[in-house]
């Protein structure tokens, strides 16, 4: 759950699958969820398969805390799923864990699920209605027993047939009939690519995962695309047509590893030219750049380039302190920040400093980032965000805040500086955003509330179903 002093939103989750029948798919499979870490420290689960039947672990916790060697050990087979999660409300349960694995007529199948279903509230209340029993509180049993439902046709069928029924974000990966699936959503709102390591396929909702387990970028899996990998290879279908590809910006501005390409896109690449475009767009005279750690630094170095002004570290990161530490009272709440962050005073004492930070949601962190960077003797506090005011909450996979929690939607941007207590504060333009993604079609939402599918019915929120 959200830490206090953590005022970034969060992503709900990161997939993986593998077929690779003469390799340790359980272990590739936890090496590949460790590099997907950051996309969900609550929980995390691999299922693994020998065609016929399928074992499975999961726990709560990073997946260090959830998986031992032994428990490795046991989970055989030619191809496995992983998943690491967030939850988005207060359910957290074990079994709300991911994959879920499910008995049906035609035999077991297992899934994980990274996204969200606009209208899972709406699927639920009708399944329900003819019987469907429900063992968790995620959306993600809503596909699984959909696909259950359609499944006297062949899988892939069934899958399309499911498609048709959905509604919003979802990257999907399966296991079921001695075949691993991979699956997008029409609009590619989530993340999934393709890799091949020893001759094998493999599908990661990031391509640091397969960095890690010394696989191949193959390619993205297209918008509305089934990918099914078996014995005989790797085959494509389009499940759905592809409509207006609208890619997750903030995966490029905040969530996704540096490390990571996505739809052909570096990420770090990406976020350096963000600091162009905002150097371009609001010069700052200043005597030094410094980046909020550590997704501020790409961003800030982008700046320091085009505007000649030096970069420095003059914010520290505490890389020992985890999701763990023992939470400060509400009286000593802004220990939590200084827990993770320190400012650097030699650096900072007497300069004019610029600030850059990949995006405002409440700001109750900025403002106390730019209380402690006077502190240090800084003259002057120029706060510069890499993207454009978050305004609107996503309903596609990541946790923002509730509207009236957003400070953009609260404020204008004089409002906003006084708040934070900075000298000028100044956020990047959707134009200059897009330019620095290399003119992508990408999801704007929560800067302009332009969403390219559907959102969820007021009524779905009495149920308060989590997405992942």
């Amino acid at each position: 759950m959200r830490e206090p002093g953590d005022d970034k939103p969060k992503e709900e989750c990161g997939v993986f699958g593998i077929y690779a029948p003469e390799m340790e798919i359980a272990r590739l499979t936890y090496y590949a969820l460790y590099a997907l870490q950051h996309r969900g420290q609550e929980s995390a689960g691999i299922a693994v398969s020998d065609g016929r039947n399928i074992d499975g672990h999961k726990g709560m916790g990073l997946v260090s805390e959830v998986f031992s060697v032994h428990q490795l050990e046991k989970l055989n087979g030619k191809m496995a799923i992983g998943h690491v999660r967030y939850s988005t409300t207060g359910s957290s349960l074990v079994a709300n864990a991911q994959p879920l694995v499910v008995h049906y007529q035609q035999g077991m199948m297992a899934l994980a699920h990274n996204g969200n279903l606009t209208n899972a509230y709406e699927l639920r209340e009708e399944l329900g209605k003819d019987g469907v029993v429900f063992q968790t509180t995620v959306d993600t049993e809503v596909i699984v027993k959909l696909i259950a439902r359609y499944r006297r046709i062949n899988l892939e069928d069934a899958l399309i047939k499911t498609m048709l029924d959905l509604r919003g974000a979802y990257a999907l990966v399966i296991i079921a009939e001695n075949k691993l699936i991979g699956v997008r959503d029409p609009y590619g709102l989530r993340p999934l690519c393709i890799g091949q390591v020893g001759g094998h396929y493999c599908l990661a909702s990031e391509s640091c995962a397969l960095d890690t387990i010394g696989a191949e970028l193959v390619r993205d899996v297209e918008p509305g695309e089934i990918i099914t990998i078996d014995e005989e290879g790797l085959h494509s279908r389009q499940g759905l047509p592809s409509q207006n590809r609208a890619g997750c910006s903030f995966e490029y501005i905040y969530f996704a590893r540096p490390d990571s390409t996505i739809d052909g896109i570096n990420v770090t690449e990406s976020r350096r030219q963000m600091g162009i475009e905002l150097a371009r767009e609001f010069p700052v005279d200043a005597d030094i750049v410094i980046p909020v750690p550590d997704s501020g630094m790409s961003a800030a170095l982008g700046y320091s380039e085009e505007s000649g002004i030096p970069f420095q570290q003059g914010l520290l990161k505490n890389r020992y302190v985890g999701r763990t530490f023992i939470q400060p009272t509400q009286e000593m709440r802004e220990v939590a920040v200084r827990l993770k962050l320190n400012a650097n005073t030699r650096v900072l004492k007497g300069k004019r400093v610029i600030m850059i930070d990949d995006s405002i949601v409440r700001g109750t962190t900025s403002s106390k980032l730019v209380d402690m960077v006077r502190r240090a003797g800084a003259k002057e506090v120029h706060l510069l965000i890499s993207s454009p005011p978050v305004l609107y909450p996503c309903y596609y996979g990541i946790d923002t805040a509730e509207r009236e929690k957003l400070i953009a939607a609260q404020m204008d941007i004089e409002g906003i500086r006084e708040f934070t207590g900075a000298d000028s504060l100044h956020y990047l333009s959707s134009e200059g955003l897009i330019r620095a993604l290399n003119g992508s079609s990408v999801c704007l939402a929560c800067f302009d509330g332009d969403y390219p599918a559907s959102v969820p019915s007021t009524k779905g929120g009495k149920l308060n179903l989590e997405s992942c």
